[in-house]
């Protein structure tokens, strides 16, 4: 994850400058651990100023709204306490070439200033640090006892100090191209990582993208560049230099990460609050969608793993009871021949009644045929009663069993992260596995209805124009079958296999052709279990003939007056949306 430098971070306060100062905080709100949303007013506008000291996505910016859930967190608490209705009126750098800010915050602009929210981003030793006019921490959001650091404590109560000044060198407009020159060829090396050791205020993102408008390679050594070569560096440098100066960026979306200069540029944006929100927002959530898929997936592997050994010791215990019938019948044979036993036996075979084939029957030799012949009739009702005990729990098991596979088969169509829909949709899977027992809610907190009030079915249009809705998980396939399904509509689902609810969208009076039948049907088989198939027997029917059991879990269904198409998976096309 691309972390935000010297540059990015003095691009960044130099936008929030022009457009946001002054302001007055309306609202604190804590997304989670590491990130505050602020809500600030202008005399035009309205906007959440967003703080991470995430310790790979540490940022600023002005962000999106926060969800509408509960905020627990005491340290946004703690900071609406005190700034609540006070005017943010300065954004400074507590140094040259520093990546801290201090917000400055007073009743008025012009006022003296009453707190300062101190923002070190810093990587992972960033923080985020109220104090008092007298710069006496008030809170933190991280508080660093004497035990962690010596050097740099930050406590309720002690005086804020600043993190140790920078010991490189500060890059100058000043500085000449021979001096400039003579310091990161002093030792020979690789250019990338001569300008990062020779100065301050340098990132690797930076430096690379400087060095690809110059058209200089990163590994090429010192020694081997041309005149030229330099001449074109040092312009670039110059160049980065004055947009610091200046205030002056051109924010654009770069092949793998973002950029405040403008080099290598594949997409320009229209200001940096909206590239640095977007970029930090998609890899966070990029990075919990992983977290979250791996969690849900080995949490339901291993209670699917468990019951399955519960069906399997089920499973036998009926094969045994099968055998109940036996033991009847050689109880009968015994107690109709009790005049050959003899004491002392083991074994005594005994012809079958109806085909006269020799049936050998183990005995006791501690006791008489009729006391054997108890004891086996004792075992026919012993196995009949196990019969009867264990058919419904086989059956309770088995039920579980298909529904979670069918929550393992949503999770696994949700494979990976393309937008925020991605992750909503899993936690959405998690949410439910929450309600149903599966999962402990720790520290999830629950979603609120309205955040979820609108849903994103997977979308598609068949070759006459028809639109499909297909659910992304039990929620929305509940949703889909039992609240959005209209009676001229016609619904789709992978024939007993787990899978998704699929709905094709008709209007009255119109019919779907051959053509539009048999794309859904596909569709429903590629959102099936049985993806990796050729073909995919796939049910359809009329919305009104699907139902809801009594008592049924999330995403169970039953139907009737179903016809059958066969789908085929691998010729659906996903792009085509």
């Amino acid at each position: 994850m691309q972390p935000v430098d010297f540059t990015t971070l003095t691009a960044t306060c130099s936008e929030l400058r022009a457009h946001w100062l002054p302001s007055r905080l309306e609202q604190v709100y804590q997304r989670d651990r590491y990130t505050i949303a602020i809500a600030l007013r202008t005399l035009n506008t309205r906007g959440w100023l967003q703080i991470s000291w995430h310790p790979q996505a540490t940022h600023i910016c002005i962000g999106d709204p926060p969800p509408r859930t509960p905020d627990t967190f005491t340290f946004s608490q703690q900071l609406v306490h005190q700034l609540g209705g006070l005017a943010l009126v300065a954004i400074e750098a507590i140094a040259p070439w520093e990546r801290v800010i201090d917000l400055q915050f007073a009743r008025r602009p012009g006022d003296d200033v009453l707190y300062h929210i101190y923002g070190e981003i810093m990587g992972k030793y960033s923080n985020l640090i109220l104090t008092d006019a007298n710069n006496i921490i008030i809170t933190a959001a991280h508080q660093v006892s004497q035990q962690q650091s010596s050097v740099r404590p930050i406590q309720t109560g002690q005086p804020y100090e600043t993190p140790p000044k920078l010991t490189g060198t500060i890059p100058s407009l000043q500085e000449t191209q021979a001096r400039w020159q003579e310091r990161v060829s002093l030792v020979p090396g690789a250019i990338k990582r001569q300008l990062l050791k020779s100065y301050s205020g340098l990132s690797a993102v930076l430096v690379e993208s400087m060095l690809l408008v110059a058209k200089i390679a990163p590994d090429t050594t010192t020694d081997a560049l041309t005149p030229e070569d330099w001449e074109r560096l040092f312009t670039r440098w110059q160049e980065w230099l004055h947009a610091l100066d200046a205030g002056k960026f051109q924010p654009a979306w770069m092949v793998n990460g973002y950029t405040v200069m403008g080099w290598g540029a594949v997409a320009p944006t229209k200001d940096i609050q909206t590239l640095i929100n977007e970029y930090y927002s998609k890899q966070l959530n990029q990075q919990l969608f992983a977290q979250l898929r791996h969690q849900l997936s080995q949490k339901l592997s291993n209670i699917l793993g468990k019951l399955r050994n519960k069906a399997q010791t089920f499973s036998d215990r009926l094969q045994q009871s099968d055998r109940a019938d036996e033991y009847r019948q050689k109880a009968d044979l015994l107690m109709a021949h009790l005049q050959t036993w003899e004491p002392g036996m083991k074994e005594i075979t005994i012809p079958d009644f109806e085909t006269g084939e020799p049936v050998a029957i183990a005995l006791q030799p501690d006791k008489n045929a009729v006391q054997n012949a108890q004891n086996l009739y004792k075992q026919h009702q012993k196995l009949k009663r196990a019969r009867i005990a264990v058919e419904p729990l086989l059956q309770e098991v088995q039920t579980e069993i298909d529904y979670l596979e069918q929550v393992e088969a949503a999770i696994s169509q949700i494979d990976n992260y393309q937008t925020p829909e991605d992750l909503q949709a899993l936690e959405e899977i998690r949410d439910e596995l929450i309600g149903q027992k599966y999962l402990e809610e720790l520290e999830y907190r629950s979603r609120n209805q309205n955040e979820t009030a609108t849903t994103n079915f997977h979308n598609y249009v068949t070759p006459n124009g028809f639109q499909v809705l297909i659910g992304r998980n039990n929620r929305q396939n509940d949703q889909l079958t039992f609240r959005v399904a209209g009676d001229y509509d016609l619904w789709f689902h992978a024939q007993e296999i787990p899978g998704s609810h699929v709905l094709l969208r008709l209007e009255p009076g119109t019919v779907p052709e051959a053509s539009d039948l048999q794309c859904v049907a596909d569709l429903a088989a590629y959102y099936s279990r049985g993806r990796q198939s050729d073909q995919v027997p796939v049910v359809y029917t009329q919305p009104k003939h699907v139902y809801k059991p009594k008592g049924a879990k999330p995403g169970i269904a039953i139907y009737k007056q179903e016809r059958i198409l066969w789908g085929k998976p691998q010729s659906v096309d996903v792009e085509q949306k």
